[in-house]
């Protein structure tokens, strides 16, 4: 008899089990698309890696129901000042302490092992859903009607395959995924060596502060980050002369942090030399093989954005995978996943870009577009959230391609609980004449009272928005809400999560 595991099919096949992969198939598996998630290593790489995701991420572990499960694992954020070498402070980035319009706070620390392991358990709520570790994807062969995936479980040499709608590449800067799509590079331009140091204290430094520090310093830049609980982070310039393996000897190392720390005060958990890149796949899509995550972009990490590139990805491209396996969408509603994702990442890492120079120059560019300057004071740095490129969006109406914010009801609960991973018309009374669609679900002023007032800030008087909490379109007038609500086809509409 035939092994199944040689024969099965599926919707989607992910390639990568990293935070990336984990939420698009919590994503889809609220979508009831059937998935199977194929990860080459046995268990979550242990150390740290990714520290920071913002109120957009939030937003999503929220619709995939596994916010409260992550608030326990994450501390808030005070923000990041970049100090001079004399340690006067250059630049504030200061992040509130308020919760924003999506509902939560702007920054969040975490250990990435932690997120993982409740990002990987909320997979078995899906059964649908399949993990298999140790299994290596080889091969991909696609045609019209699907893709063959062929792999090898290194746990005992057995090849098998799978046959696959689509296939993800969650699978890293070295992709397998982009590779057979045939996907060259975009550089822009940034490629440096940091010494990546993970610590543990020992005793309680208080001192060190929460607060992000970047040292501009011309000798050799550095970053300190506060982590969760015991754990402090310091990401140090590798000077060109210097090898990478020598600098990472612990005698080294100690000798780097010894501004900061010494070894009484903590344990050394990792240090590694990483070459931060600034690179954007030129082809995400090739017929039934995506990408998302790092195998489509990399960035430095002064912006703290790199997962939350990849969290945007997995939010933007699950609905639309789910509208064209489950309600008979086209295939071509995939075209736009690259166009309205790869503008959004690109300003993220120009942006990045441009702090890396700060932070290596010591100088306050003068065109840093995000920036204020205060007489006789630190430049305050407000980073808001690029557009989403061209795409679904109904452009030349109001807030077309921004967030939307998230509403709170008169009940207590959150909007998005009550919405779901769907499609939602906002709109201050029911429009008339009624939703010609079934499953688009509507909020008005009787369930929150904010939605009518932020309708009437805006000029308008009803707006699209779209599962990944992103505005399709706005009417400012009843003739254009009716066009709005003729533009409006049958969407992909799940229930909230459990």
């Amino acid at each position: 008899m035939q092994d199944k595991s040689t024969t099965e099919d599926c919707d989607v096949v992910i390639v990568g089990r990293g935070p990336v992969g984990a939420t698009l198939a919590n994503l889809l598996g609220l979508c009831g698309v059937r998935t199977l998630v194929l990860e080459r290593e046995a268990r979550s790489y242990h150390l740290p890696r990714a520290v920071h995701f913002d109120d957009e991420c939030m937003r999503v572990f929220q619709t995939i129901g596994l916010a409260d499960a992550i608030l326990p694992h994450v501390i808030l954020s005070p923000g990041m000042l970049f100090l001079d070498a004399s340690g006067k402070m250059l630049l504030d980035w200061s992040r509130p302490q308020t919760l924003t319009p999506m509902g939560w706070n702007l920054s969040y620390r975490f250990h990435q092992p932690d997120l993982e392991d409740v990002l990987i358990g909320g997979l078995a709520r899906w059964p649908h859903v399949t993990l298999r570790s140790r299994c290596d994807v080889f091969a991909l062969d696609q045609d019209e009607t699907g893709v063959r995936v062929r792999y090898e479980d290194l746990s005992n040499g057995k090849l098998s395959e799978v046959r696959a709608s689509y296939v993800i590449g969650c699978d890293g800067a070295r992709s397998l995924v982009r590779r057979f799509i045939g996907s060259g590079m975009d550089d822009l331009g940034f490629h440096e060596r940091w010494l990546v140091i993970d610590v543990l204290l020992k005793r309680a430094r208080d001192d060190l502060g929460d607060y992000s520090l970047q040292h501009c310093d011309p000798r050799r830049p550095a970053t300190y980050v506060r982590g969760t609980g015991s754990r402090r982070r310091w990401e140090i310039t590798v000077l060109p002369a210097e090898d990478s393996n020598e600098v990472a000897q612990p005698a080294k190392v100690w000798e780097l942090l010894s501004r900061w720390i010494a070894p009484e005060d903590a344990e050394l958990e990792r240090a590694a030399v990483y070459t931060f890149h600034s690179v954007i796949a030129q082809q995400w899509r090739n017929g039934r093989l995506l990408l998302a995550g790092d195998s489509a972009h990399q960035t430095p990490p002064f912006l703290g954005q790199g997962m939350c590139a990849g969290i945007r990805d997995a939010a933007n491209l699950a609905w639309k995978l789910a509208a064209i396996i489950g309600d008979g969408a086209s295939a071509d509603l995939l075209d736009t996943y690259q166009s309205e994702r790869q503008p959004h990442v690109r300003e993220f890492i120009e942006l990045a870009i441009r702090l890396g120079g700060v932070i290596n120059t010591k100088a306050i560019e003068a065109g840093l577009a995000a920036g204020q300057v205060r007489e006789n004071a630190p430049v305050k740095l407000q980073v808001k959230k690029p557009l989403l490129g061209p795409g679904l969006a109904l452009r030349d109406l109001p807030l077309t391609g921004h967030l939307a914010p998230q509403f709170m009801l008169k009940n207590g609960s959150r909007g998005d609980d009550r919405i779901g991973y769907s499609h939602v018309l906002l709109v201050e009374s029911l429009p008339r004449p009624a939703l010609p669609k079934a499953g688009m679900k509507i909020l008005t002023s009787d369930d929150s009272e904010g939605i009518g007032p932020w309708l009437r800030e805006h000029g308008i008087i009803a707006a699209w928005v779209r599962p990944d909490r992103y505005i399709h379109g706005t009417a400012r007038n009843d003739a254009e809400l009716d066009r709005l609500i003729a533009a409006i086809t049958p969407p992909t509409h799940v229930p909230s999560a459990a």
